[in-house]
């Protein structure tokens, strides 16, 4: 498998991971009884935040292992 194909393949898991943890984040909110666009925005920023982490994580690592 090329470079190429693996970051992207790299990229689509992360953002599946991502959109899994924002619907999840905004399930749990309105069972939580959170209204609509409170559940929206929790799970928005969720999506967020484990894009954030994934790109930290990725800049942390290339600095290691160059």
């Amino acid at each position: 498998m090329s470079g190429l194909a693996t970051v992207l393949l790299t990229i689509a898991f992360v953002v599946i991971v991502a959109l899994l943890a924002a619907a999840g984040a905004g399930k749990l909110a309105r069972l939580d009884g959170a209204t609509y666009p409170t559940a929206v925005m929790r799970a928005a920023t969720t999506f967020a935040t484990v894009l954030t982490l994934a790109a930290t994580l990725a800049g942390a690592l290339s600095q290691v292992f160059s």
